[in-house]
């Protein structure tokens, strides 16, 4: 099998899974790219997986429909995807016609209400905008308590996982970073690999879990170079790892 990132608008990734001749695309926000790779390589798209309602997920939907009536739609419980054609929640199991694996969904709350994630361990996760490279989605309808725990659950997933977000905001998340933990190492020599793939246009997606558990302030907030960090930044004594979660994030909306 293999993962394509097709980029879209200024940051956006639309993975697109291809097995033989068939295709699996996720978060299609603009159903144009995806259109012009399955011309180019002359493949038949079966399947679509929707992790959240936002427009830049969403919106190509339509249009691929219209090319493709009849594939199957997997996304969260919504009310604000009419699309979707299998809805699925926590623990559910996700078996795309066009690919020989199956998911496991995992519901994530956080940047939205609707999140949910595509777990599977031979090929990774696809966890649309609540975890980034180095970051997490902002708190658009949730809670830093659902946010907090969403980005734990997808912690105790097997550090070998790949990571497929829906965004290339790693270098900035990278400066962040720098300010709420500036020695650690494992964050320098990953700044410096992620320029130089940027300068080279390529991606810096997927990462890994393990390497997120190593570099991500906010999978971190337990940390005792974290804590510290965040309480002499935010003037407050904290006491929990969610309280600390909570600041990082406030942090960095304006960061």
């Amino acid at each position: 099998m293999e993962v394509l990132p097709v980029s879209a608008f200024k940051d956006n990734y639309i993975w697109c899974l291809i097995e033989e001749n068939r295709c699996v695309v996720v978060d299609p926000g603009d159903a144009d790219p995806v259109l012009k790779l399955l011309n180019e390589r002359g493949l038949t798209l079966t399947d679509i997986l929707i992790t959240h309602h936002h427009w830049d997920h969403t919106d190509g939907l339509d249009k691929l429909m219209e090319n493709y009536p009849e594939i199957n739609i997997f996304g969260p419980v919504s009310d604000k995807i009419a699309q979707v054609t299998v809805p699925l929640g926590e623990g559910d199991h996700c078996k795309p016609a066009g690919l020989s694996e199956t998911f496991t969904v995992l519901e994530i709350p956080g940047h939205t209400l609707d999140h949910i994630a595509f777990y599977s361990e031979n090929i990774g996760l696809f966890c649309g905008d609540t975890l980034f490279s180095v970051g997490c989605g902002r708190i658009f309808e949730g809670t830093p308590e659902q946010m907090y725990k969403s980005l734990q659950k997808l912690a105790r997933l097997p550090e070998d996982t790949a990571v497929y977000c829906g965004h290339e905001y790693t270098l900035a998340n990278l400066d962040f970073a720098c300010a709420v933990e500036p020695d650690n190492k494992d964050r320098q020599q990953y700044q410096q690999w992620a320029k130089q793939q940027r300068q080279q246009k390529h991606p810096t997606l997927p990462g890994s879990i393990g390497q997120e558990l190593r570099i991500n302030p906010f999978l971190r907030p337990q940390a005792k170079t974290i804590v510290s960090s965040v309480q002499q930044h935010s003037g407050k004594t904290l006491s929990s790892a969610e309280q600390v979660f909570t600041e990082i994030r406030r942090w960095k909306d304006n960061f």
